[in-house]
């Protein structure tokens, strides 16, 4: 085990300096450093002094990945790819574009956007899961085919009208909760409850088809026909024996979520105004804050190959026939 999880970690640096790589070309092929600048400064201070004075104090004035103005030492390392991208591999995420530490503005941030993705993760499989099994529970009836049109139903609805219809209905004409904002501590929940709703409500049509198909194909199999030849009532074979083998292939695909819920949600903390982390990423987007982006896109990454990690782990625990070496 100790050596997978050390070959694992290894494969993932290539990985993770091809995603800092790519990350970085696409960055300044879209925007160059004095389209950064112009963005930066706005229209009333776009001469070229103070383009070239707002590059210099930032370290863009610098060639992009080789300096041949420099001697062999300072070759590859007085460049914007050296000093702005590599200190990402020991989570030195420096300073953004209008001078914030993008560290503290991460560990602040973090919490709100768990605050909201936790509740909305935990509910929504606790909910999907218990609609397959009612589903199941009733297969090859009106009552499938109809649970399934509504599920398709779901699915075709974008997540956006879910927000408006929320914020339209709870908030604007019934008052029940603030339309947007966030306060910290214990009246956070009064934000965050109908974001949460959302959530839940907009993943039940893919959440529950998938589960189902899962449960479904548990249900074909022949340890279930045997249980039922033995006289085991529906219920007992539907949680003692369906449920616990249907949910190890559920696991592969929690597993690897867990890490990236802090990354956060861009669609609900843009429109409820959630200060996380997914809001502070569209932000640096649209204000072409390029250190906010890269350290958004490598942490994400590094998160994702966790989860890939996690799950590897969690599918030897609880299948006993999966060994990792």
């Amino acid at each position: 085990m100790l050596a997978y999880i050390i070959r694992r970690l290894a494969y993932a640096i290539p990985i993770l300096i091809g995603v800092n790589l790519l990350t970085f070309a696409l960055f300044f092929v879209v925007n160059t450093p004095d389209q950064m600048a112009r963005v930066q400064l706005g229209d009333k201070h776009r001469s070229p002094e103070a383009v070239e004075q707002w590059k210099a104090q930032r370290g863009y004035d610098k060639p992009l990945f080789i300096n041949r103005a420099e001697d062999s030492k300072g070759l590859l390392t007085d460049t914007i790819f050296y000093q702005k991208s590599l200190s990402l591999f020991v989570f030195d995420f420096g300073k953004s574009d209008e001078g914030r530490v993008i560290g503290a503005d991460i560990s602040q941030r973090m919490w709100p956007s768990l605050a909201l993705a936790l509740p909305s993760f935990i509910v929504g499989i606790a909910v999907n899961i218990t609609f397959a099994l009612f589903i199941v529970m009733f297969r090859a009836s009106v009552f499938d085919t109809a649970a399934m049109i509504f599920c398709v139903a779901l699915m075709s609805i974008s997540g956006v009208f879910y927000i408006f219809a929320g914020q339209f209905f709870f908030a604007k004409l019934w008052h029940l909760v603030p339309i947007s904002g966030y306060l910290p501590g214990v009246d956070a929940w009064r934000f965050l409850v109908l974001p949460v709703i959302i959530g839940v409500v907009s993943g039940i049509g893919g959440g529950t088809r998938l589960y189902r198909s899962l449960f479904l194909e548990e249900a074909a199999k022949d340890y279930v026909r045997t249980a039922r030849a033995k006289g085991v009532s529906e219920l007992s074979v539907l949680f003692r024996h369906i449920l616990p083998n249907g949910l190890i292939p559920i696991l592969t695909s929690v597993v690897v979520v867990i890490p990236s819920l802090f990354m956060g949600s861009l669609l609900m903390e843009s429109f409820f105004g959630i200060p996380g982390l997914g809001s502070y990423t569209l932000d640096a987007i649209q204000a072409q804050d390029f250190a906010i982006v890269r350290s958004m896109v490598f942490l994400g990454s590094v998160l994702y190959i966790l989860g890939l990690i996690l799950t590897d782990i969690s599918y030897t625990l609880v299948d006993p026939r999966v060994r990792l070496s």
